[in-house]
């Protein structure tokens, strides 16, 4: 019986590289920000390559939670879905939820806001998920018997193997070494807004330490953000697998 992963991450949280890692596996299909056109459908937001993105996946969410729930791409054991966690919007189909295992890729805010702004100017507390994440964790959290693990990006880069390693025995499966590196370049499996966000994971060959950032370059309005989302990201850091 194959295991469905839905990983639910904000943006500019090595999200990708997580994606890169289990496809690595071999034994895992991937799927990449399935809901990204149904989300910006519905708020009519303008990300780079709008209309590119809803031309190309489905815009119906009780379609996606039908395409979420039902049969594995190409049969493999493990389905890894990438989700962004402010595309699940709350008038979204949720019925899926109940047949797939929850994991939580978190990150601190200034590292998410000094990465974003690099990609888009404008930005506001939605756009980087934490509110939504702190929200997806508490409802799926108490609809299941056991919590669904919370992993911290930096955790991951300090030791991606124990890291991996610790992940894969929370959702229970086994760890690879495969997971660890990946040949550079872009993926079929990628979403078509691959050019405008995935430049640097492209390159990546594995995971890597975090680039050093001048946090003081920071203006007011993002460390306004970052003081907003820092609660949401202490919730959930109190809960992350530890090792």
């Amino acid at each position: 019986m194959s295991i469905r992963i839905a990983m639910w991450s904000g943006p500019r949280n090595i999200s990708t590289a997580m994606m890169r890692s289990f496809e690595a596996r071999g034994d895992c299909a991937v799927t990449d920000e399935p809901l990204y056109a149904a989300y910006l459908d519905r708020t009519g937001l303008g990300h780079p390559m709008r209309e590119e993105i809803i031309a190309s996946q489905s815009r119906d969410s009780c379609e996606l939670a039908s395409i979420l729930r039902g049969p594995v791409p190409g049969g493999k054991a493990l389905w890894y879905q990438k989700h962004m966690t402010l595309h699940m919007l709350k008038e979204f189909d949720h019925s899926w939820f109940s047949e797939v295992q929850h994991a939580f890729l978190i990150r601190k805010p200034l590292a998410v806001l000094a990465s974003y702004v690099e990609k888009r100017t404008e930005v506001t507390l939605e756009d980087i998920g934490f509110v939504q994440q702190r929200e997806l964790y508490e409802t799926v959290a108490a609809r299941c018997e056991t919590a669904p693990p919370v992993i911290d990006a930096d955790d991951i880069l300090a030791n991606p193997e124990r890291a991996l390693l610790v992940l894969c025995e929370a959702l229970g499966i086994d760890f690879t070494p495969a997971m660890l590196r990946w040949p550079a370049g872009r993926r079929a499996s990628d979403g078509v807004w691959a050019p405008a966000w995935y430049q640097s994971v492209e390159r990546s060959t594995g995971f890597a330490p975090p680039k050093a950032r001048n946090r003081t370059a920071l203006t007011a309005h993002l460390q306004n953000l970052a003081d907003q989302a820092q609660p949401h990201y202490e919730a959930l850091w109190n809960l992350r697998l530890r090792f």
